[in-house]
């Protein structure tokens, strides 16, 4: 099984993040008018209600790992893609109060887990959703991201400058490394001109239109170059080498 291609940060930073992504979430749905779940997210085809429920139930998911870490008994993070979609499309047909307290006992029931783990099973090999193996402590730093990502997807006001800003290093650098191999990603290397940080990305192997292009560098604020790696953003604040705009990434996942 292919390991993911950054390893994850270390597991006391990523339970930091992971609660105070949680803390932010939670101000964001108080803040929600009942009107406002059903409405459009940034996710196509998504209300916030979907976003919202695959929050909850991702909570779930990653109980599921720390349970086969735990344990030893694989545990699948979803027992199918189809039964996960099929969840959160039912889901989203609940009543604001129901999806509230949903994100919130699944996020409890979480931290009980975290608490509940022995600190020598930390280490053991799990797989994530999308099939990659990692230490079970590399599931907290994918809760992490989790929350901080679909909270600025909710489109509620919240924005990756929200996010902790060693935590936005850290994204940074594994979503680059993460498209760095795959096919299409043009070479390149970010600056970040808040922190003056740069970081090499790709180039992946070649796509369906031939070998990826040479981007150079691509310049600005951190916040705006994890948006725009992440998909949630089309560069309208970054520059290449030559002053242009970015363009479109292939999906980071």
């Amino acid at each position: 099984m292919t390991p993911p291609p950054v390893a994850p940060p270390a597991i006391d930073d990523s339970l930091a993040w992971a609660g105070d992504g949680a803390a932010h979430l939670r101000g964001l749905m108080t803040r929600m008018g009942e009107e406002a779940f059903g409405a459009p997210s940034l996710l196509p085809g998504w209300t916030r209600a979907h976003v919202l429920t695959h929050i909850a139930r991702n909570a779930d998911a990653m109980i599921n790992l720390l349970r086969w870490a735990k344990t030893g008994a694989e545990t699948q993070a979803y027992p199918s893609r189809e039964q996960r979609d099929a969840d959160i499309e039912s889901g989203a047909g609940r009543s604001p109060d129901e999806i509230r307290t949903d994100v919130i006992a699944s996020s409890d029931r979480l931290a009980d887990a975290v608490r509940a783990m022995p600190k020598d099973r930390w280490t053991a090999p799990v797989r994530n959703p999308q099939g990659a193996e990692l230490p079970a402590y590399g599931v907290i730093w994918g809760r992490a991201r989790e929350v901080w990502i679909h909270a600025v997807d909710l489109d509620v006001g919240a924005s990756f400058a929200d996010l902790p800003v060693p935590m936005l290093a850290v994204l940074i650098d594994d979503v680059g490394a993460r498209l760095g191999g795959l096919a299409g990603c043009p070479a390149m290397v970010l600056e970040d001109l808040d922190s003056g940080r740069t970081v090499a990305v790709g180039p992946g192997p070649d796509g369906p239109d031939g070998p990826p292009r040479d981007l150079g560098t691509v310049r600005g604020p951190g916040h705006e170059l994890a948006a725009w790696l992440l998909g949630r953003s089309k560069g309208k604040a970054l520059r290449t080498s030559d002053g242009a705009r970015p363009g479109p990434l292939p999906s980071w996942l």
